[in-house]
């Protein structure tokens, strides 16, 4: 029951608002934000930092951790073992295409070693210049074959903080 306003007489001027559609717009703001909530936890990686940066001094690591590294560029994937010092230089197979099948199976290999076959730890660092830029999908997919094979504790750090560095 509404009044009119700014007639003049002295009746109540109570009006009635129609919240319908405001009750409509929360229910669709609310499942949004629960479909939202659901994806921001599915789609993420867990990335924990390996390694030295910039700023900090090298982590300290007992002589007996070999740690695997992984170094990518933009025209060659480095593996490394950080206790032997060896590497194992991945080339593209073609202009713009890493040779993820070959890093796969080097992974497996390593995977299979007496040193990581009950260890997931990896680090992984990019080394990208304005004259040879790494693409962001490399070091995505690098990331993923390593999940894939099964370090699954995948470590991003800066190529100066690589524990096994290729000296180019």
């Amino acid at each position: 029951m509404g009044a009119a306003l700014g007639t003049g007489d002295k009746k109540s001027v109570n009006v009635e608002l129609n919240i319908v559609p405001f009750i409509d717009l929360m229910s669709c703001l609310t499942a949004f934000l629960l479909v939202t909530a659901v994806w921001v936890n599915i789609a993420q990686i867990n990335i924990q930092p390996k390694g030295k940066t910039r700023d900090t001094q090298n982590v300290q690591q007992d002589d007996e951790h070999v740690t695997l590294s992984v170094l990518v560029q933009a025209d060659k994937i480095y593996v490394g073992i950080s206790r032997v010092n060896e590497f194992q230089e991945i080339p593209k197979k073609a202009p713009g295409e890493q040779d993820w099948e070959k890093f796969e199976s080097t992974l497996k290999e390593h995977k299979a070693s007496a040193y990581f076959s009950d260890r997931s730890d990896l680090e992984i660092a990019a080394e990208s210049t304005s004259a040879s830029p790494v693409q962001y999908q490399d070091i995505i997919h690098a990331m993923d074959v390593a999940v894939k094979v099964g370090f699954v504790d995948v470590g991003l750090t800066d190529p100066a903080g690589l524990a096994a560095r290729p000296s180019l």
